[in-house]
């Protein structure tokens, strides 16, 4: 599939992450995986994807790094599409995509929502800073800064912003 980041986004995390994962199939599929699925047939019918849109979606995850393919049957030959631990990473980034839909709904309005696993209480995912615990939905406490690979450009954008501090300094 053709790129469809401008020349200028490449060194941008959001441009090329979302050129990776932001296809509406693909965030399904991925969804699905994270609920279990690892078969074609399952994704498929849980889906309503045609075969050669999951088949070409499946063949980019598994470029991507995303899922890892599987035999699980020999005769005739059959596959399985297993989360990779770079799949994983994807959880939160998914689960604060369905925190940001459910928002704006009332909770009798909500078909899914994500409750802890033991007790079955829904909970309310949010993003924070892992060193502080700060909430980083605050746009005046937190903005994007030029870092250490920043080509001429980048620092341009990103000038007078606040530049990267070294951890610990």
């Amino acid at each position: 599939m053709a790129s469809r980041i401008r020349a200028e986004d490449w060194e941008c995390p959001l441009s090329t992450t979302v050129e990776q994962v932001g296809e509406w199939w693909t965030l399904l599929i991925l969804h699905d995986a994270f609920d279990g699925y690892t078969r074609f047939d399952q994704f498929q019918g849980n889906l309503g994807i045609s075969s050669s849109m999951l088949t070409a979606r499946l063949k980019a995850l598994v470029a991507d790094g995303l899922l890892e393919r599987r035999p699980y049957q020999t005769n005739p030959v059959r596959y399985e599409y297993v989360l990779t631990d770079r799949g994983r990473s994807l959880r939160p980034v998914l689960v604060a995509l369905a925190a940001w839909g459910n928002a704006r709904l009332a909770p009798e309005e909500r078909s899914m929502v994500l409750v802890a696993a033991d007790t079955g209480e829904e909970v309310e995912p949010v993003v924070v800073d892992a060193r502080t615990g700060r909430r980083l939905d605050d746009s005046d406490a937190y903005v994007f800064a030029a870092g250490p690979a920043a080509s001429a450009d980048m620092l341009s954008r990103y000038a007078g912003r606040v530049p990267l501090r070294a951890q610990g300094a």
